[in-house]
């Protein structure tokens, strides 16, 4: 059984990798067809929405710790 532990441990990651890539790339989707309609904003790229995605997980994610 923990022979399997650095695979499940690679796969976790790739995965979460994967996810975090799919992510940015809905994020700089729908910003490209709301924003420059809604509110006369450029397009952004898909880096610009990768790092849009992270400055919010940042600002507005829960990192509640406890004591």
């Amino acid at each position: 059984m923990l022979g399997f532990l650095p695979f499940n441990l690679a796969f976790i990651i790739v995965l979460f990798a994967g996810l975090l890539l799919l992510i940015a790339g809905l994020l700089q989707w729908l910003w490209n067809i709301t924003m420059p309609d809604v509110f006369n904003l450029k397009e952004i790229t898909y880096w610009q929405a990768f790092r849009l995605l992270i400055i919010s997980g940042i600002l507005f994610g829960s990192a509640n710790v406890t004591l």
